[in-house]
């Protein structure tokens, strides 16, 4: 379940489409292409070429007939399965976030062991599609493969103890630090390319005058910090998950010892 609402190059909202018709071809209860020849594509295709085209070009790169080109069709061929790009834009949302048949993969260890893989699954999906973070999912449409990962996650965490919109909130808390954490990740990564610099060659760069101002005294607290406190090797990102699991444990420990 993603929330991205904001990215690199644009901004595109999931549902703003034809939702009815969305949610036909997301639950496979609309009309099959009937007229003319017998179909060359297939739905699963053009979603999964449009997914290929977002990947490597941005959402900025999708369009209809960029799918079109991608499959070796005409475009209008396309509109025989798919009304226009706000569909086949909820259509890839449902499919990129199709879960694992393996329920081993959310852990074994209880609620705590599926938030966290859920997590670390969530990062790892938006870094597969960085897209994600262009795409506003605050009004998601709800396909099956998103229901199919909620019923899982929420399957793992009921024994938590917590209401049912305490439940849902836990979902929503964990996704939104890694929406944070991913949107970091991306803009580093773009930095990079945009400048031509590294990392490290970006901030060497300040050295000299970093320098001088930790040399002033105007900073002593900064000054005093240890040599690795910005350094690559910290994981940020597991930090700040754990310190959210560590605050929902307190919470489940309170609620189960006043019952």
């Amino acid at each position: 379940m993603t929330s991205g609402t904001s990215g690199t190059g644009g901004t595109e909202t999931s549902g703003s489409g034809d939702i009815a018709r969305t949610l036909e071809l997301l639950w496979d209860t609309g009309r099959r292409p009937s007229r003319g020849p017998k179909p060359t594509l297939t739905l699963e295709r053009i979603v999964e070429a449009a997914i290929q085209v977002a990947d490597t070009e941005g959402l900025e790169g999708l369009s209809m007939r960029r799918v079109a080109a991608e499959l070796g069709t005409g475009t209008m061929s396309l509109y025989r399965y798919v009304p226009g790009k706000g569909e086949l834009l909820d259509l890839m949302l449902d499919r990129v976030q199709r879960p694992s048949g393996n329920p081993a993969d959310l852990g074994d260890g209880g609620w705590r062991a599926a938030l966290e893989a859920l997590g670390r699954a969530t990062l790892a999906l938006y870094r597969r599609h960085p897209w994600l973070l262009q795409v506003n999912q605050s009004r998601p449409i709800l396909g099956p493969s998103a229901l199919d990962g909620m019923e899982k996650v929420l399957a793992l965490i009921r024994p938590m103890g917590l209401s049912d919109p305490e439940l849902v909130s836990a979902i929503i808390m964990i996704d939104g630090y890694v929406v944070g954490a991913a949107r970091t990740q991306l803009y580093q990564l773009e930095a990079e390319r945009r400048t031509g610099l590294t990392d490290a060659e970006f901030w060497q760069a300040q050295v000299p005058v970093l320098e001088k101002a930790m040399a002033s005294g105007h900073y002593p607290v900064t000054a005093s910090l240890s040599e690795d406190a910005f350094g690559p090797d910290f994981d940020h990102f597991e930090f700040g998950l754990q310190r959210i699991l560590d605050g929902l444990e307190v919470l489940v420990e309170s609620r189960r010892n006043a019952r």
